[in-house]
């Protein structure tokens, strides 16, 4: 489980830590349906209910009878990796999401005369050793479909699966994972499991009671309960899909993939992240709204993939400086059209402002976001907007949206036993296509590959490189394609990587040094 910041992830230090991981997240390659299996998935028998919420004003006396109508659909999560040369620490603190914030800084458990109990700051490296991570999940079908988080599951040798309070335990596949809102389905050879109903949560209000229900620190099953303090958050850093569902009911590491269920029992949201300070809950917890689960676990699951649709459209929220200028209260502002793109062809022009979609209010740019992206490629939508003051509406015909390119060394496609050999690890790269030189403002004579993602914690991002710069030529030899990226990254004669990078209209040298970052 994750904690999200106001500050930007890339930028976090120690004292701002406002951030920290709920459950394991493993850094090796997942286990992964066959694709041709996954695309041939019928969908399970979901248990959907819509019905409104009961708010009679009346506080129930006990939560038992809704906890025993919810409770048996939660599961527990455990996944293995092998990691090499690991620490010795804290056994959360082995979540890579703590070391993205605390760097090598960890606390960790020494012995002493006191049983070990002591902590002293610094690492040791041990032998080749199995870690684990834990989660929570919910069982959605009969059948043994289960819905968890991506973050819980991402890069395991090995998911498990425990029900009954420990007494059964399966082997699971995972079938899908979508990293853009942190959600993955698992699939346990079980029978007549008792899946969970699922809710409307755009039904959901603000003072509902919700309860939390999962596997905190890995003591077992726990509920906790509060209300909903707030729906639609976003902006707070954590993934690219953000509509969380606020809650004040206690989430711990362990709660993550876990359920947030209304006063009915029912499925409301997949509790995903808290905000702290400390690394423990402080009263502000997050979860991802079922209905969204639900729209990613059904592609997942009868397509192995996820399909969003795309606009082709740069833009810009309202400002307040800006209403009068274009005569809305509200809306998003075109700021530019890409080439052959749904928006371009629908006849959308710099200027418009959108300010429905389907007839839904579109406020800011993270909800046509949302909006859009719940809409495979192919479907058609309508579109509202004002254009010179006047309200127009444009029907047109959702792209696909772009791939995030190609990540250089350490990545879930690379064969793990090279990895280490590789260079540029955690710098995700794309071929120069029409639509991202519209984006970036890039020029149409620009010859070279553009970093679509550095990880916060590799030695590109402590060298300066980030989102955005065009890589040029790496140790001198000129890149035009990410597949030559990936080749010249590739088992290269050293771990000193040199980069003419291309940012703003500049060229300049980075040196990207690795050595410093393989054995301490």
């Amino acid at each position: 489980m994750r904690f999200p910041m106001k500050t930007s992830p890339r930028s976090l230090t120690l004292a701002a830590l406002a951030l920290a991981v709920v459950a394991g997240s493993l850094a090796v390659a997942p286990l992964r349906a066959d694709e041709k299996a996954a695309k041939e998935r019928a969908l399970p028998e979901l248990k959907i209910d819509r019905a409104a919420t009961k708010r009679d004003g009346a506080a129930p006396r006990s939560y038992a009878p809704i906890v025993k109508k919810a409770a048996p659909s939660v599961v527990y999560v455990f996944s293995t990796k092998t990691v090499k040369h690991p620490p010795m620490q804290m056994p959360f603190f082995n979540d890579p999401m703590f070391r993205r914030f605390f760097g090598d800084q960890l606390p960790e458990q020494d012995d002493d005369n006191n049983g070990g109990s002591a902590r002293r700051y610094g690492q040791r490296r041990q032998p080749e050793m199995k870690q684990q991570g834990l989660g929570s999940g919910v069982v959605v079908s009969a059948d043994g479909y289960i819905l968890t988080n991506n973050h819980v599951v991402d890069g395991a040798d090995e998911v498990k699966v425990t029900l009954d309070a420990g007494k059964r335990e399966f082997v699971a596949e995972i079938v899908g994972r979508d990293p853009k809102t942190d959600l993955a389905v698992l699939k346990i050879d079980a029978k007549d499991l008792t899946p969970v109903n699922i809710a409307d949560s755009d039904a959901l209000e603000v003072g509902d009671t919700v309860l939390a229900i999962g596997n905190p620190f890995g003591i077992g099953q726990t509920v906790t309960s509060g209300i909903v303090s707030a729906t639609g958050r976003g902006g707070l850093g954590i993934e690219e899909y953000e509509d969380f569902i606020q809650t004040d009911a206690a989430i711990n590491p362990g709660n993550s993939g876990g359920a947030l269920v209304d006063c009915e029992g029912r499925l409301v949201g997949i509790n995903t992240a808290i905000y702290s300070r400390t690394g423990g809950f402080m009263g502000l917890g997050f979860a991802i709204p079922s209905n969204l689960a639900r729209s990613v676990m059904e592609q997942l699951i009868t397509k192995g993939k996820i399909e969003r649709g795309f606009i082709g459209v740069n833009i810009q929220d309202v400002s307040p400086e800006l209403k009068k200028e274009f005569g809305v209260e509200e809306g998003v502002i075109v700021t530019g059209v890409s080439p052959d793109s749904a928006g371009e062809k629908a006849g959308l022009k710099s200027g418009d402002v959108i300010v429905k979609l389907d007839g839904q209010p579109i406020v800011d740019g993270r909800r046509l976001r949302l909006a859009v992206g719940r809409h495979a490629p192919g479907t058609e939508v309508k579109l509202d907007v004002i254009r010179d003051g006047k309200e127009k509406t444009f029907t047109l015909k959702l792209g696909e949206q772009p791939t995030d390119g190609k990540k250089l060394g350490k990545d879930d496609s690379t064969d793990r036993s090279n990895s280490d050999e590789d260079t540029l690890n955690g710098v995700g790269v794309a071929d120069l296509t029409a639509q991202y030189r519209e984006q970036f403002d890039l020029p149409r004579d620009l010859k070279g590959v553009l970093i679509v993602d550095v990880d916060p914690d590799s030695a590109a991002a402590k060298a300066g490189v980030r989102a955005g710069d065009v890589i040029l030529e790496i140790n001198k030899q000129p890149v035009e394609t990410a597949k030559q990226a990936v080749e010249l990254t590739t088992k290269p004669k050293s771990k000193r990587t040199l980069l003419l990078l291309w940012r703003e209209n500049v060229r300049r040298y980075v040196m990207v040094d690795e050595t410093k970052t393989e054995k301490k």
